[in-house]
């Protein structure tokens, strides 16, 4: 069948407010746009990098096969000018538009997409979301000079859309036999901006391709960016990005802290926001701990938490509380919310039958051991902190000893695989469903260590199924069962709110959320 540009993934979300910003007048060539991150990237890489603040200057380097409309979730045009599914989304048949390059000078060609996909699949794990996707690959094979059929050992339907993702944006072959540690200060793309410098824990200086002419068929503009120079700067603290927006330090922010969302707007900036879609932000238990591994306690804790509170005390109104195993808007989506209720009473009736008794510390206790719980988080997402606090203090009130422990970013993908923690704090961005199977399979990372036969199976049943009615009975069971089980506990969903200058135009939302530059103006 030809599904070239007619994808819908339904249930997508819809852009909230990436025209906000616009003005009057036609857009102005030049300039360098400052971008303030809350976090330091940890890699230039596209396909090796993980966190948002990564993701969002390495977005700007590279070309997908395809892009994802935000306002409707239909798959669109990008390198790929068309492409072919077969019956059981196991073989997919790309052809390209003719003319585009890496910066480098190389063409993007069927064989670049056949080097990039075996590549993302040699990275393994360094390729945190890009090998997921790849599960099950066989092989790409080059049938001409543009056309490349991408093969798998059993079908895959979310795999069209992981070719929208920056996961599996295309890198040059000279970035491709470089060392992986090396190309995450070192990095060619074919996109709209060349990298000219990564600072580890301080900035990301990018410059204009003056010879782009392959953008995405969603962008406004053919041809180069209009920004000449983009540069990205940690500034960790979010009073301080808040206060070098309003005093012209910088032109734009990112995690703009709910509490100075009014301050900005009333100062005359434009706040934009745009919900993630995914997994919202959770508890992931680790399951080979003897507390997290007992279902009653994991039950109980998802009783313990309000979520209500935490959004109104600690988030805006632009956030949401969770309602299922996955944000509301990612696509087959199922509202939950009946499974995520608050009851401390009931939280303390299963504590009280798995044999977990009331302390005179108001610590349970069972079998002489506290009922003791160890949280790890990073500090990628400003209100974490004041959210966990929030958490820790419900958590309490039933009887857990909840312990927070703070790791780097650079630090928490070796603690979760390390396995010396209860639960951590976590969330993962992606419009489709299969973002489940990602996190929670045997087959790929599952760092929570789940081995439920049970949904595994259905984890890849949802995965092999390309009937849109089908796939959604299934991935609304997944989501169902995953609250059921415990495999996770959602609390809230993350929304990304950006602060703009009023001199900054069309600075727009991927389908993820995610940010792009190439029609950005200054004026």
């Amino acid at each position: 069948m030809v599904l070239g540009g007619a994808l819908v993934a339904s249930g997508c979300s819809s852009a909230t407010s990436s025209e906000a910003g616009d003005a009057p007048g036609e857009p102005v060539a030049g300039g360098e746009l400052t971008f303030a991150l809350a976090s330091a990237p940890t890699c230039a890489d596209p396909q090796q990098a993980a966190t948002n603040d990564s993701i969002y200057p390495a977005r700007q380097l590279v070309d997908s096969l395809t892009d994802q409309d935000p306002e409707t979730g239909e798959i669109v045009p990008w390198l790929a000018e068309s492409w072919e599914v077969d019956a059981d989304a196991t073989a997919f048949t790309f052809v390209l538009r003719p003319g585009a390059t890496f910066s480098d000078g190389a063409p993007v060609d069927a064989e670049a997409v056949r080097a990039n996909l075996d590549g993302v699949v040699e990275l393994g794990a360094r390729a945190v979301l890009g090998a997921g996707y790849l599960a099950g690959y066989r092989e790409s094979v080059v049938l001409d000079e543009l056309t490349v059929r991408v093969e798998f050992e059993q079908p895959n339907a979310q795999f069209l859309q992981a070719t929208s993702t920056h996961a599996l944006g295309l890198l040059s072959p000279a970035t491709l036999a470089a060392p992986a540690a090396d190309r995450c200060t070192e990095v060619i793309g074919s996109g709209p901006f060349v990298l000219d410098e990564f600072t580890l824990n301080r900035s990301v200086r990018q410059i204009r391709r003056e010879d782009y002419a392959w953008g995405s068929s969603l962008w406004r503009d053919d041809g180069p960016a209009h920004l000449e120079r983009l540069t990205f700067e940690v500034i960790a603290e979010s009073g301080v990005r808040t206060g070098g927006l309003a005093s012209g330090q910088v032109d734009a922010i990112g995690g703009v802290a709910p509490q100075d969302e009014a301050t900005l707007t009333a100062g005359g900036h434009t706040v934009i926001s745009r919900p993630n879609p995914g997994l919202p932000f959770a508890l992931f238990p680790q399951l080979e701990r003897p507390i997290a591994g007992d279902p009653a306690v994991r039950r109980a804790v998802s009783l313990a938490i309000d979520r209500e509170e935490v959004v109104a005390t600690v988030l805006s109104e632009s956030f949401r509380p969770a309602t299922s195993a996955l944000a509301s808007t990612t696509d087959l989506y199922a509202d939950h919310a009946d499974l995520l209720g608050h009851d401390p009473a009931e939280a303390g009736r299963l504590l009280d039958e798995a044999g977990w008794e009331p302390g005179s510390d108001g610590v349970r206790v069972k079998d002489g051991e506290p009922l003791r719980l160890s949280l790890i988080w990073g500090a990628n997402f400003g209100p974490n902190q004041p959210a966990l606090e929030l958490i820790q203090q419900q958590l309490n009130a039933v009887g857990f000893d909840a312990e927070l422990r703070t790791v780097t970013i650079a630090e928490y993908n070796a603690a979760r695989e390390a396995g010396d923690y209860d639960f951590a704090w976590s969330n993962t961005t992606r419009t489709d469903p299969d973002v489940l199977r990602a996190g929670l399979s045997r087959e790929l990372a599952n760092l929570s260590r789940v081995d439920d036969p049970a949904l595994e199976e259905l984890l890849a049943e949802q995965n092999a199924t390309t009937d849109p009615g089908a796939r959604a009975e299934l991935v609304e069971r997944v989501q169902a069962e995953v609250l059921e089980k415990g495999y996770l506990v959602p609390v809230f969903e993350l929304t990304t709110v950006l602060g703009l200058g009023e001199h900054v135009h069309d600075l727009d939302f991927e389908a993820s959320s995610r940010l792009q530059f190439h029609d950005t103006w200054l004026g």
